[in-house]
């Protein structure tokens, strides 16, 4: 692929006998945004510590530029990685923290000042050079954390949750402030959370992993609007992910109902699983939808409202900024491009889907 700066070749890894990567196969390309999303023990932080040079893989190659680096040691990799614990020296002022990694390379001292006094503007903490890292706040060191790592001028930053410890406020501020480093630096930046809006607010492109597999890859929107799995449905955003049989093409039967959609390419009375989002459904009168319920739940969330609509053994969650009254009888109903067919994994671990470049 073109423009490739890093290639994990079949990597491979596990612990104490379990496997947390399963022969992982990526590329990521100079100057993107590259988020690895998933929940806890998926294996991203596995993946960004062996492209760090933190952690060796069982098998495969890490190749960077073409070059295979599987053996070398952080030190020896143009890259640097910001951990959520921001692992500032308490006895160096901000300064000295974010000098310390030029003055190991023996670089002039007036050097040191400039690129120093760059860093410290490119992440709006100017004037505070001179303060120690416990008199700042967690998200002005974690500002602190990203100085120290780019003023190394590193190809590629690595940033292993570094938002987890900062309150929502914080977060959104940076998040916008990370968008605009990485704009304003050109470096390739792979990013793990397991922060969903976190990932397609920033991200270029995701890669979305479970049980040490990559379930799906693409950009924030092909990844929300078209989920190729359960699993990733599930995981991005709210979803109602419901068994269906496809009849023939374009014709979905869902609790005894059939229902239009633009899918095709099943078999015939093939079982899949559909997945609605909550926004794409609309409530109307009890007969003019595809199906009626009860509604048996309403939370008011500030934008919206989510309600929940009981349709046999089943509750439908629809997100509405009209209201219905609890107890009410209601219809669902929805745009056949809103709905979407997938077919049924054939193993525990959803089948791995990589998006058509």
């Amino acid at each position: 692929m073109k423009d490739v700066i890093l290639e994990l070749d079949s990597i491979s890894k596990s612990f104490d006998g379990k496997k947390i990567l399963n022969n992982m196969n990526l590329e990521i390309k100079r100057n993107e945004f590259i988020t690895l999303l998933g929940p806890s023990g998926c294996g991203k932080s596995t993946t960004l510590r062996i492209i760090g040079g933190f952690e060796k893989p069982d098998e495969g190659r890490v190749l960077f530029e073409g070059k295979d680096i599987t053996g070398l040691s952080p030190d020896k990799r143009n890259v640097n990685t910001v951990f959520q614990k921001y692992s500032l020296f308490p006895h160096m002022n901000v300064e000295e923290n974010i000098a310390f990694g030029l003055k190991l390379k023996k670089k002039s001292a007036q050097y040191i000042k400039d690129k120093v006094a760059y860093a410290l503007k490119l992440v709006n903490m100017d004037g505070y050079g001179k303060r120690k890292p416990t008199s700042l706040s967690g998200g002005q060191q974690q500002r602190v954390a990203i100085a120290r790592a780019i003023v190394n001028e590193p190809e590629i930053l690595l940033l292993d949750e570094p938002l987890g410890a900062l309150d929502l406020k914080l977060r959104h501020g940076m998040q916008r402030e990370l968008i605009k480093i990485k704009k304003e630096v050109g470096i390739t930046f792979v990013y793990v959370t397991h922060d969903q809006e976190e990932a397609l607010t920033m991200s270029d492109r995701i890669i979305v992993m479970n049980k040490g597999i990559i379930q799906q890859m693409g950009t924030s929107k092909s990844i929300y609007d078209e989920p190729q799995n359960a699993f990733v449905a599930d995981f991005i955003g709210d979803s109602n992910i419901i068994d269906g049989i496809m009849r023939e093409d374009c014709l979905v039967e869902i609790q005894n109902v059939p229902i239009l959609c633009v899918d095709t390419g099943f078999g015939k009375d093939e079982p899949v699983d559909v997945v609605i989002r909550p926004e794409d459904l609309v409530i109307v009168g009890e007969n003019e939808g595809f199906l009626s319920g009860r509604v048996i739940s309403i939370i008011f969330k500030g934008a919206y409202y989510e309600i929940k609509v009981q349709v046999g053994d089943y509750d439908w969650s629809v997100q509405s900024v009209n209201p219905a009254p609890i107890g009410d009888m209601v219809g669902l109903t929805i745009l056949p491009d809103n709905i979407q067919i997938m077919h049924k994994p054939h193993s525990k671990d959803a089948e791995v889907i990589k998006e058509d470049e």
